[in-house]
């Protein structure tokens, strides 16, 4: 007979291991007013940025209520972090809108809209999961700051230029940056700029910022949202050409498979790859900031697995892709948040609004969305921190702006495809043309140092002293072997060429052929190759190319002064007096 309690223990500590249910059992009851608090507090800018983000992402203002409810309910199951806010995001806006309007342009059917982004937060779902069981949450440091920049710059340009009409009161129907750019500008010569509109929409923009630097614990979108709909009821800007809201539908959004053509899948799983790629970034960054403040540790993969929960949750009830929240997780613990039931408030007071009150925002006024969008992609934007590239690192300076021109001039998800591409590069030239130097003895220090730091460092006559920083591999090492060919004219010619080998953390089978072309070169020439300082797993693989067949086993030596001690003994060399 099977032992039922022995399955039953299982199940118990399989449940145990669902974040959620775990963060449940240890729940502290002096928590839950704080909880309730921040859960309210947290509603008031869910509501507003949730429309706003989905108007950014091409779909309709209740796609980003449906989203934000049904994400926040799915992390607040999987999620690890104690606090963190996902939803929708204004740094994936434009990346969905992107993927999804070319492929509705030809008819616009919102209804099919909403299906292909659907489809596209359960593609980042299932890439997420994927990627967290193969424990590839490494992947999110692929883009590197400098490019990240470049790319958050651009992409917060784009979403300035792209949100100008519709906070002025008008469209623009264009593919690309310098195409809004231009029908901006011919727009406004026209003369098509409402007044009522662009009144609302300054305002709206110069109120939060004030807001924000001034009275930081003060909600500012909450606070501008609730005047631009008082302003509809007392001036009748619906009647002066202001667009807004309308009404929302009523009610819980339906559980639905979204179904979309074959031939779209191709296009929106690329889509799918970046959002998974800048979502990760994202949410590791702002958990790990967080988690940092409260002396907790960030679990990578675990927070994929929860990414993926919450993308899921939504692409199956009509939202689109999510992302983690800086501005709303910090607005969380500054209202006192202590556990994800904060979320879950947030999730049942829009569910509530939605049933009871589903008229609520129908006076706002779409420029007001428009601002929220517009000052949120302001914070997106670093210009200190390419200024302080330009002033510490030029060359990461130029591929900041190269990504920047990537998002701005291509497009959004050609722009993250740059961005990662120029990060790769980035790595790849670094090891392919790494910094190499000369060593020498430094009066009243102890070691070898680079000559170029301490040009009066002393060099022992017949000896050089070469320091190569990197791996030596198939790309680099024609490089290795043309300084080293370049040393060994030098006058007066050298007898011994020590690498100072402890940057040499590998040596692949191509750099084992150049080095055993290179040390009978040498040798021809009566001079001698010498490795110092080679790490263990790195002299075994020389060993294993059989390149001590050429290279004398004596020349490897544990230290450079060791190498030295054994150059002085060999020739009598002293050093300069």
């Amino acid at each position: 007979m099977p032992d039922e309690s022995g399955g039953g223990h299982a199940v118990l500590s399989r449940l145990r291991a669902v974040p959620g249910i775990r963060a449940l059992s240890s729940y502290r009851r002096e928590w839950l007013v704080k909880d309730l608090i921040a859960g309210i507090v947290l509603t008031t800018l869910l509501v507003p940025q949730g429309m706003a983000y989905a108007e950014l992402a091409g779909l309709p203002a209740i796609t980003g209520l449906y989203t934000t409810i049904l994400c926040l309910l799915g992390y607040a199951v999987c999620g690890p972090s104690r606090i963190l806010v996902l939803g929708p995001d204004s740094s994936l806006g434009p990346m969905i809108a992107a993927t999804v309007l070319p492929l509705v342009a030809a008819d616009g059917d919102p209804d099919r809209a909403i299906a292909l982004a659907s489809v596209l937060a359960v593609m980042v779902a299932a890439i997420m999961i994927l990627a967290s069981v193969a424990k590839l949450g490494f992947i999110a440091d692929l883009i590197s700051k400098p490019t990240m920049i470049g790319y958050m710059n651009g992409l917060a340009l784009t979403i300035l230029i792209g949100q100008l009409p519709k906070l002025l009161g008008f469209k623009v129907d264009a593919d690309n940056l310098i195409g809004e750019c231009v029908g901006l500008v011919q727009k406004l010569a026209d003369g098509a700029a409402v007044p009522a509109a662009a009144t609302v929409g300054g305002c709206g923009i110069l109120l939060i910022l004030v807001l924000q630097r001034w009275l930081p614990k003060v909600p500012a979108v909450l606070v501008m949202v609730v005047l631009a709909i008082a302003a509809t009821a007392v001036l009748d800007l619906g009647e002066h050409g202001v667009d807004l809201v309308g009404e929302l539908p009523e009610g819980f959004p339906p559980f639905t498979i979204p179904d979309v053509r074959l031939a779209d899948l191709a296009p929106l799983l690329g889509g799918a790859l970046g959002i998974a790629l800048v979502s990760l970034a994202d949410t590791i960054s702002n958990a790990s900031a967080f988690a940092a403040r409260g002396g907790r540790e960030v679990r990578g993969n675990q927070e994929m697995t929860a990414i993926g929960v919450a993308n899921l949750a939504a692409g199956l009830f009509q939202g689109f892709p999510v992302s983690a929240s800086g501005s709303r997780t910090a607005v969380a613990e500054r209202a006192g948040a202590r556990s994800q039931l904060t979320g879950v408030v947030g999730a049942a007071l829009i569910v509530v609004m939605l049933v009871l009150a589903p008229g609520m925002f129908r006076n706002l006024p779409q420029p007001a969305l428009a601002a929220v969008v517009i000052t949120a992609s302001l914070s997106l934007a670093d210009l200190p921190g390419s200024v302080r590239l330009w002033r510490q690192r030029r060359a990461e300076f130029l591929l900041s702006v190269a990504a920047f021109l990537g998002v701005a001039l291509l497009g959004v998800l050609e722009g993250i495809a740059i961005a990662v591409a120029l990060s790769v590069l980035n790595v790849f030239r670094r090891a392919w043309w790494p910094y190499n130097t000369v060593l020498g003895r430094v009066k009243d220090l102890e070691g070898y140092h680079d000559i170029r730091s301490y040009p009066h460092a002393e060099q022992l006559p017949g000896l050089v002293i070469h320091r190569f920083d990197a791996p030596l591999f198939f790309a680099n090492a024609k490089a290795f072997r043309d300084e080293i060919r370049r040393l060994a004219r030098t006058e007066p010619r050298p007898r011994w060429i020590v690498i100072a080998a402890e940057p040499m953390t590998d040596v692949d089978t191509t750099a084992a052929d150049v080095l055993e072309e290179l040390d009978l070169e040498l040798n021809a020439e009566h001079i001698h190759l010498v490795f110092a300082e080679l790490k263990d797993p790195v002299r075994r693989k020389i060993e294993r190319y059989e390149l001590t067949r050429t290279i004398d086993p004596r020349h490897f030596f544990p230290t450079v002064e060791s190498a030295v001690v054994a150059f002085r003994k060999l020739s009598g060399a002293d050093w300069p007096t």
